[in-house]
């Protein structure tokens, strides 16, 4: 059996999804079924990118742990997935146990190999896209040359992958393998505007905050989203773990798709990784265009965004996706208007599909019986439409194979429009009037052949209407793509079973005002839900703090920890359990006093690395002043030790 393995990207979840984002599900999942029905093994991953300087932020201002906050994000990724019927095989999480363990193995591989080496990196950071950029770059001043938002300069110790040496191996990727990168203007984008003069290392790490997968050997680091997120395409098939049988199977991808604003990702930096790790390259990245909202591009800030959920709540799951896929070519840009997808709806489903599915079954049940009859006289008209129906199945495929949903749909539609246009030329009704059964036998059958081809072919996309015309045409049993490749596979005495209208007509003055309202509706219910989660997390917090006598952070960092050296330590002269200690805490010396005379000798503690409150307001005990508090563990049975660091460092580093 062949296989295949697709993905989407791996979702940066800082908020809901909005339609833009459902576009690549949509389509993966439609690629999804169109290979099964071709009989292929297939293997679908997506999933989230949840590491990063941005969801900490965004985790504090919600008042939630970036755990806490990244979770109630793919509960509903996960939500949405399942209303739109996506048939994924596995949904990556960077936040998983597995793949962080399979990361730090990668991260320590290409280390290893001196793929990765240690430096600092200087540059102008935009947090938003969580990238760093060169003054040149810069738009506007300062502004991020992606999102438009100001950056601020930068300066960090990184780990760096040695991206600059992939370069003339990337051209000759190119070169070789011209299907690669799709289309073809995203691969003349990457060359032009990224390879020709020449590639940069790529940092890898960050040190500045905290919220990602530690670097295995260096835990004042965390690995960046290049391989934490990248490398999900191969953790998803179990890479890197004991159980390796699916990336054996399935590996390399035979499609990534993803928005054109990550292609350079995916297609430089990506394959540049698979290359370091010696590991087979993805056969193909397609980036496709962004969906706009009055050519412009979605954004929670400018108010534009449209979700998904009331557009399938009002109209169903397959209109959504027929929209999507027919209303925009893949590969380009598309401007989203509630106005289009209403017409749609009317022209398309309502006028075309609906109705020949409708006066079919309607026919077949008012001219025989109900029962799909026997073909009789046939007439040139006839040829005419097997032909068409034979030749569509040939274009359709090689649209999809091509992913130009757009152009596939439009293909089937021609035949559908054509269906229709037949039942007008051959006038069933007059035929039935005129008792010339023979001939009226062969219209109805062929009315329901042509239905029966239709249904397989908008499987991949409209799989609850496809299954639904096939129900009421009386067939219950298993159609394979290739089913649709010949005429007359339709079993005559099949008896037909009409249902409800499938897309009825809709007035669009009254259905633009209620998708806009269950729009707003939807947007204003998950303010009220985030307000309301953050005001009880607030109260739990609140309630455990007075119950537990906690601190804030604020209240921790008015005590200054240092680590000192002990460099004398002798008997308090007045006293039989204190400790005179003379402490080296980086370029100053002090003396502080310890009641620990009982669990240590003075000179066990001689050239020990202790830890200090450094500013603790001095006191004098029996005599000697002491300037600060040395710390230490008691257990229950009376065992003291003082605390110390883990490895050697400096006396004067600070603790935080």
């Amino acid at each position: 059996m062949n296989k295949y393995y697709l993905t989407t990207p791996i979702y940066y979840p800082s908020d809901n999804l909005h339609i833009g984002h459902t576009y690549t599900t949509v389509a993966a999942d439609t690629i999804k079924k169109y290979k099964k029905l071709k009989g292929y093994d297939v293997f679908f991953t997506t999933g989230t990118d949840e590491h990063g300087q941005k969801i900490q932020e965004k985790a504090k201002e919600s008042g939630l742990t970036p755990k806490e906050y990244v979770d109630g994000i793919v509960k509903d990724i996960k939500k949405l997935w399942e209303l739109l019927e996506i048939d994924y095989d596995y949904f990556r999480r960077t936040t998983d146990e597995e793949h962080e363990k399979s990361v730090q193995k990668i991260f320590t591989k290409l280390y290893e190999k001196d793929e990765i080496y240690k430096s600092y990196y200087e540059g102008y950071y935009c947090t938003p896209c969580e990238s760093f950029w060169s003054k040149s770059q810069l738009v506007d001043g300062n502004k991020c040359p992606d999102c438009g938002r100001e950056t601020h300069l930068e300066k960090e110790e990184t780990y760096f992958f040695r991206l600059s040496k992939y370069r003339d191996r990337l051209l000759k990727l190119y070169e070789e393998n011209p299907d690669f990168i799709q289309p073809e203007s995203r691969k003349n984008e990457m060359i032009n505007n990224f390879l020709k003069d020449g590639l940069d290392d790529l940092s890898v790490s960050r040190s500045t905050f905290d919220w990602g997968i530690r670097v295995p050997f260096d835990q004042k680091h965390v690995i960046y989203v290049w391989i934490d997120a990248l490398s999900c395409y191969i953790t998803a098939l179990g890479y890197g773990t004991e159980n390796e049988e699916n990336f054996e199977k399935f590996w390399p991808a035979d499609v990534h798709l993803v928005g054109k604003e990550i292609v350079r990702f995916h297609t430089i930096i990506w394959p540049a990784l698979l290359m370091a790790l010696d590991l087979p390259l993805p056969k193909k990245v397609f980036g496709h265009g962004w969906i706009l909202f009055d050519d412009d591009k979605m954004s929670k800030s400018k108010g534009n965004v449209i979700y998904p959920e009331p557009i399938i709540e009002l109209y169903g799951i397959d209109a959504f996706k027929y929209f999507l896929l027919r209303e925009f070519s893949f590969g380009q840009d598309g401007s989203f208007t509630r106005e289009k997808f209403l017409q749609r709806l009317n022209s398309d489903l309502a006028n075309d599909l609906g109705n020949l599915v409708s006066r079919t079954i309607t026919m077949i049940e008012k001219y025989n019986e109900s029962i799909i009859p026997k073909i009789g006289i046939e007439e040139s008209i006839d040829e005419e439409l097997k032909s068409l129906a034979l030749s569509t199945y040939k274009k359709v495929d090689e649209y999809m194979e091509a992913f130009n949903f757009s152009n596939a749909l439009e293909e089937i539609w021609k035949l559908i429009r054509r269906t229709n246009k037949y039942v007008d030329e051959t006038m069933p009704w007059i035929l039935a009037k005129e008792n010339k059964k023979d001939r009226l036998d062969t219209v109805l059958y062929n009315l329901a052949e042509s239905l029966r081809i239709v249904s397989i072919l908008i499987n991949p996309v409209m799989t609850k209407t496809s299954k639904d015309i096939l129900a009421q045409l009386g067939i219950d049993e298993h159609l394979t793509w290739g089913d649709a490749s010949s005429w007359g596979k339709l079993k005559s005495g099949l008896k037909v079973n009409k249902k409800e209208i499938m897309f009825p007509r809709l007035d669009i003055e009254k259905e633009l005002e209620k998708l806009e309202k269950a729009n707003s509706d939807l947007i204003e219910r998950r303010k009220e839900l985030k307000e309301r989660n953050r005001v009880e997390e607030n109260k739990e917090v609140k309630e455990i703090e007075e119950k537990e006598d906690f601190i804030t952070i604020d209240d921790f960092s008015k005590v200054k920890l240092k680590v000192a050296k002990v460099i004398d330590c002798t008997n308090h002269p007045k006293a039989d359990k204190l400790l005179v200690l003379t402490l080296k805490i980086g370029d100053e010396t002090r003396t502080v006093v310890s009641g620990i005379k009982e669990y240590y000798k003075p000179e066990d503690l001689i050239g020990k690395k202790v830890i200090v409150v450094a500013n603790l307001k001095p006191v004098k005990l029996r005599g000697i002043e002491s300037r600060g508090m040395i710390l230490a563990a008691e257990d229950e049975n009376g065992k003291l030790t003082l605390l110390s660091t883990l490895e050697e460092i400096d006396d004067g580093a600070t603790i935080s």
